[in-house]
């Protein structure tokens, strides 16, 4: 009597779990984890997330109106795509940090690739990973024995993006050379890859990722892959260029073999990119900084471009995005009269507006920010530029409100209730994990 009462106890319990939840305690890992406040299922085969840095949808239009991309378009019509918003400023760190955190910059911290630290007053890059403020979806699996890879184009993102990821594989494509088992993952990637060492400035440094996740993914089978690439191509070259086409159809190529070896494929971008320059072809520039010390005075008001990295030859450090401190007492209101009155500005905000409206750290961010429209960059003193490294070439940038539209594809469809949030709402792009692990078929 007591057998069959456990047998029954036993049966009650189980039929209150889905079947996914049994498989996955059998599995041994939990069959969702929540991380920043988000569950996240566990994934029922490898998912690959693809940051395809500057990928402005237009690359997409350029391209497909010349019939190219097979793999791309079939992977769109057999499963979701849309246009979706990254985080403003639409800069790479921001970016790929509200991707692989499901959250705003408000919530994980990272401002811009560049900021004044308010604690030490110097100015720094934003790349140290004690600067995040809450773990990624990446750390959180890989916590819960999940194979994780993270690898980027931009070794100033890698240790961000893998912070308290435990285990798995984690390196760049520009230090793939300096792989060790230990710290990476991989004892030599470039034997691995079977790929030489891509330059800085060339389309091989984000090819040379993806051909790496292709490999892995089929070596080492792994759960979550974070493929993170570099805009090089896209700041020099128009949508519908030859050169812009050519490294499309390169990454086409990538993206179908991932597909086709049984990964979810999911497409998105940190942002977009758009021509700031006039039509002679010279950068179209505010100098901001030149402009405060002439009206109030030098020394009163600090300018911080966050998109300043230390790929200066991509954009002369100039974007559609700064912070203004103040060093001195100045009148906040006086300050945004006058750059509101600039032409080229679309936005300048004192910190609380900025921050209600675009959930950004309050204070990481200045005293005023400022945004300039889809065809301007701002600067700061003229004399601290160096624009002669564009070679010529008109200036493409972002950071902008303009530039923050990007790709959000996903290679399978998505479930009733998932495409009814997508049509009530523009997706995010960091939205994705979220609609890879809960929202597709």
């Amino acid at each position: 009597m007591k057998a069959t009462l456990v047998l029954v106890t036993l049966w009650g319990m189980l039929s209150c779990l889905s079947l996914a939840e049994v498989g996955a305690a059998e599995s041994g890992h939990p069959a969702k984890i929540t991380v920043n406040g988000k569950s996240y299922a566990w994934p029922k085969a490898p998912v690959v997330v693809i940051c395809l840095d500057g990928g402005d949808p237009e690359y997409f239009r350029g391209a497909f109106a010349k019939g190219l991309l097979p793999n791309i378009r079939g992977i769109m019509a057999q499963g979701y795509a849309t246009v979706a918003e990254g985080v403003l400023p639409s800069f790479t760190n921001p970016n790929n940090m509200s991707i692989v955190t499901g959250t705003p910059p408000a919530i994980h911290g990272i401002s811009g690739n560049y900021f004044l630290n308010p604690v030490t007053g110097k100015e720094v890059m934003m790349n140290e990973p004690e600067l995040l403020r809450v773990d990624s979806i990446l750390a959180a699996f890989s916590q819960q024995g999940a194979k994780v890879v993270v690898i980027t184009a931009k070794d100033k993102l890698r240790k961000m993006l893998s912070y308290h990821v435990n285990g798995g594989i984690k390196f760049s494509s520009e230090k793939a050379d300096k792989c060790t088992r230990e710290e990476h993952g991989l004892a030599d990637c470039l034997a691995y890859v079977g790929r030489p060492l891509p330059g800085v400035y060339s389309a091989d440094l984000s090819l040379f990722v993806l051909d790496a996740g292709i490999k892995i993914l089929a070596q080492e089978k792994p759960d979550l892959m974070y493929l993170s690439l570099t805009d090089y191509v896209q700041h020099k070259y128009a949508p519908g260029s030859r050169e812009a086409n050519a490294f499309y159809e390169a990454l086409d190529t990538d993206i179908g073999a991932l597909s086709r070896a049984g990964a979810l494929v999911a497409i998105t971008a940190d942002h977009g990119m758009n021509d700031k320059s006039t039509a002679d072809g010279s950068p179209k520039v505010i100098y901001l900084q030149d402009v405060l010390d002439a009206k109030f005075g030098k020394g009163k008001t600090k300018v911080i471009l966050p998109i300043t990295d230390p790929y200066v030859v991509h954009h002369g450090a100039l974007g559609s995005f700064a912070t203004v401190f103040f060093r001195e007492q100045v009148s906040g209101n006086d300050v945004l009269d006058v750059i509101k009155a600039l032409k080229g500005v679309e936005l300048a905000l004192d910190r609380n507006d900025a921050v209600k409206r675009f959930d950004l750290p309050g204070d990481r961010i200045g005293d005023l920010i400022v945004v300039s429209d889809q065809g301007t960059v701002i600067g700061a003193k003229k004399e601290n530029h160096d624009l002669t490294q564009l070679k010529g070439m008109r200036l493409r940038s972002h950071g902008g409100i303009a530039d923050q539209k990007v790709p959000f594809i996903l290679s399978s469809p998505l479930t009733p209730e998932y495409a009814a949030i997508a049509g009530s709402r523009t997706l995010r792009n960091f939205d994705i994990f979220d609609f890879a692990l809960n929202g597709v078929k």
